[in-house]
């Protein structure tokens, strides 16, 4: 006989698919009526979702939970009303259904069109954020798909409230209550068997750390898109200003440690490095840098960066640095040890930038800005539910496009193949 889990997982995955066959044929305004309903019960229901927190919070401080881990998982008024502000942020945008993508026709008249559709049912497996229980729920409600949320044990209580918000919005607003499903079950067992949800779950997105997406690697038999860990540089080249350098440095490591986006590794060209690298120390002091022997000669206490380090993705005020010869040190370090996600060039050499732009291999390039700005919002995406590392499907932030697939639409007036 099947255990009690796996058989409540199932049951989970049959009634998501039903829904979203139902939520597929529903109105643009119906969704955005139950996005905005639910909005509105994060709203009047606040401190029933603060409360929760607060269990999940008190768990993990018990638990010995690093400072970071508990920035992620920790909820108050402000992240409450940002998390219901994101809901009808996502209903504000345009439909991403029927858009005709592409369109031509053929000699013998057959009109051919590219169609957007759903994917189905997408999975969200997470790690401590419960605010991205309502996130990744708007974004998969919106553009059609029925989702399936699998949370760690560390947001559990706080999952299941804010899951039965969204569940409650769409109840109120005539669609099916099962295009959101939270899977209640934390454990290992459950994770790996919800990766294998085959004929279920149509997409994975996994939203964690090393070991999350090296599970999925190990055990997914679903189709998946991975949002890889961001081992994002900033390469100071000679052409640079330093003033903007100073600013960008500062803002892509300091403004938001914790996140994908920030950065991780700083690069400067040899030429500039006497100059600038005692500057950018004195403007990080909160930030621990590990360096190569020529930033340790030019910095006194830096600390040794090892190859390991240099290949971290560090979530906190920790920075990689290195010297680099040129523009091709500076792409073949990134090459080396770079995660794909975010890679940033200061300079005002426009043939520099061209060629890091056209070399580096990575989802998001950027130009004289801040890493920080890889995000699905700050993009003009309106909201995201992950950044894709991968080349397949969706690359960069992933916003409501990205959640759909398409389908070639022929229409014919009687043609037959000869």
């Amino acid at each position: 006989m099947p255990d009690a889990p796996t058989t409540e997982l199932a049951d989970l995955g049959r009634r998501a698919v039903a829904a979203s066959s139902l939520l597929a044929r529903s109105s643009s305004a119906a969704r955005d009526e139950a996005l905005h309903t639910a909005a509105d019960l994060l709203d009047e229901h606040v401190a029933a979702v603060l409360a929760a927190n607060a269990d999940d919070v008190a768990r993990a401080e018990a638990a010995g939970a690093d400072g970071t881990s508990l920035d992620r998982l920790r909820l108050d008024r402000r992240r409450v009303a940002g998390m219901a502000a994101g809901l009808r942020q996502v209903a504000a945008l345009p439909d991403p259904l029927g858009e005709v993508v592409g369109g031509w026709v053929r000699p013998n008249g057959l009109r051919v069109e590219r169609v957007r559709v759903p994917l189905g049912v997408v999975g969200i497996i997470y790690e401590n954020r419960p605010n991205v229980t309502s996130d990744a729920a708007g974004l998969c409600l919106k553009s059609g798909n029925a989702v399936l949320l699998r949370g760690s044990s560390s947001s559990i209580t706080s999952n299941t409230v804010v899951a039965g918000l969204l569940r409650d919005g769409l109840a109120k607003s005539g669609l099916p209550v099962d295009a959101v499903g939270l899977v209640a079950d934390t454990s290992r067992t459950s994770a790996v068997a919800f990766m294998q949800l085959d004929g279920v779950i149509d997409c994975l997105i996994p939203r964690g750390g090393p070991s999350l997406i090296a599970s999925i690697r190990e055990h997914a038999t679903v189709p998946y898109v991975l949002d890889g860990a961001g081992n994002c540089h900033v390469y100071v080249d000679a052409g640079a200003d330093p003033a903007m350098a100073e600013a960008i440095v500062v803002n892509a490591k300091t403004q938001r440690p914790g996140v994908c986006n920030a950065a991780e590794s700083l690069l400067v060209h040899r030429d500039v490095a006497p100059q600038l690298l005692p500057r950018l120390a004195r403007a990080l002091p909160g930030v621990t840098l590990l360096g190569d022997a020529a930033t340790r000669a030019l910095v006194p206490g830096v600390g040794v960066a090892t190859e390991e380090d240099y290949a971290t993705e560090f979530l906190g005020l920790t920075l990689s640095v290195a010297v680099v010869d040129d523009l091709d040190g500076a792409i073949g370090h990134i090459a080396r040890y770079g995660s794909g996600h975010s890679e940033a060039i200061v300079t005002r050499d426009l043939a520099a930038a061209t060629r890091f732009a056209a070399e580096v291999d990575a989802a998001a390039v950027v130009i004289n800005a801040s890493t920080r700005f890889v995000d699905g919002e700050e993009l003009g995406l309106g909201a995201e539910i992950g950044i894709s590392t991968q080349k397949l499907h969706a690359r960069g932030p992933m916003g409501l496009r990205e959640l759909t697939s398409v389908k070639f639409v022929v229409s014919g007036t009687g043609q037959v193949r000869t």
